[in-house]
């Protein structure tokens, strides 16, 4: 029992250690040349990206695209919908399997088809046990070891969970890892606020001489309420393409059923979603500061005429705000 109290400790450093460190942010000049559009997809976590991506990919291949899914969520759940909701065994821990037994790692461990599409997780630590961010960093250089440099694929896209800030979950705009980012949102605030701040990264590190650019925002689960449309106005980005609020599509993904194929009604949706990643550009939108986002919505819902009223020493103090004796002299009027 002695042991165990130090190796606590140094766990505990290490983590404390990599939730300080910084990963390199250089940023290469020029302009992407590589024949491979990667493209990252950032949102808001529950927002539906993983549900755009399967189908996306899946028609993207069915248009003859050679095409690559990136899971790079720590929840590990971009492949699900794809996998018909089994879980694809994640770089990171297959890569940790691997090494205690002295083993490489190879592609057919971490790399699974369907449809014509390849995928794999990139995953990440369990809670409390280290930084995801700092789990994509390592799951790229793995990927490097395997080749990624050297694949041929037409489209490599990459599913980013956008309410997170941290350096890993950053990389692709930061070291112009991916020719341009595509946000999903819906008509909700919260959707729109971590839209706008990929948005604000994007300009920031272009400012830095990088190149990624946003393409366009995917509007999911839009009921038609207009919020989502407003703010790709407001910034200077295209709506790609609008996924009705639907309870065939409700359905249909809760089942792990696949809907971007030209057999399905909502073939066409996603055909033109493809097309439309294909050809647009990459842009340099322009990020709205908290009032401007507010004020794309009905101020009733947002709480608008809201007053900061400041707290005082008092207030904080609540029942212990009791007079205390002072020390200043007070003098009685002449």
């Amino acid at each position: 029992m002695k042991d165990e109290v130090p190796n606590l400790k140094d766990f505990d450093q290490r983590l404390r250690d990599e939730a300080h460190e910084d990963p390199s942010l250089e940023v290469p000049q020029g302009e992407p040349t590589k024949h491979t559009q990667i493209i990252a997809i950032y949102g808001k976590g529950g927002i539906g990206k993983s549900f755009t991506l399967a189908n996306l990919s899946h028609m993207m291949a069915e248009q003859g695209k050679r095409v690559l899914l990136i899971g790079c969520d720590p929840k590990s759940d971009t492949t699900s919908l794809l996998f018909g909701g089994k879980a694809c065994p994640t770089i990171i821990e297959t890569s940790t399997k691997k090494k205690l037994a002295g083993e490489e790692v190879k592609i057919g461990d971490v790399c699974f088809k369907r449809g014509g599409v390849f995928a794999m997780e990139l995953g990440g630590p369990e809670v409390g046990r280290g930084c995801g961010g700092r789990g994509i960093i390592h799951g790229f250089e793995l990927l490097e070891k395997l080749g990624f440099h050297d694949w041929d694929f037409d489209y490599v896209l990459l599913d980013f969970l956008g309410d997170v800030v941290c350096g890993g979950f950053g990389l692709p705009i930061a070291r112009d890892m991916a020719q341009k980012v595509i946000l999903v949102g819906s008509n909700d605030l919260q959707s729109l606020y971590v839209a706008n701040n990929v948005c604000s990264a994007v300009e920031y590190f272009r400012k830095l001489g990088g190149n990624v650019g946003v393409a366009g925002l995917v509007i999911n689960k839009d009921d038609g309420s207009g919020e989502a449309q407003a703010f790709a106005k407001a910034v200077d980005i295209p709506v790609l393409a609008s996924i009705p609020q639907d309870d065939d599509l409700r359905k249909k993904s809760a089942n792990y059923q696949i809907v971007g194929t030209g057999e399905s009604q909502w073939g066409a949706l996603f055909a033109a979603l493809g097309e439309n990643v294909a050809v647009a550009p990459p842009m340099r939108p322009t990020a709205l500061n908290q009032d401007e986002l507010l004020e794309l919505f009905d101020g009733s819902e947002t709480g608008a005429g809201i007053e900061l009223v400041p707290a005082t020493d008092v207030d904080m103090r609540g029942k212990n705000a009791e007079p205390k004796p002072s020390l200043e002299v007070i003098y009685d009027e002449a």
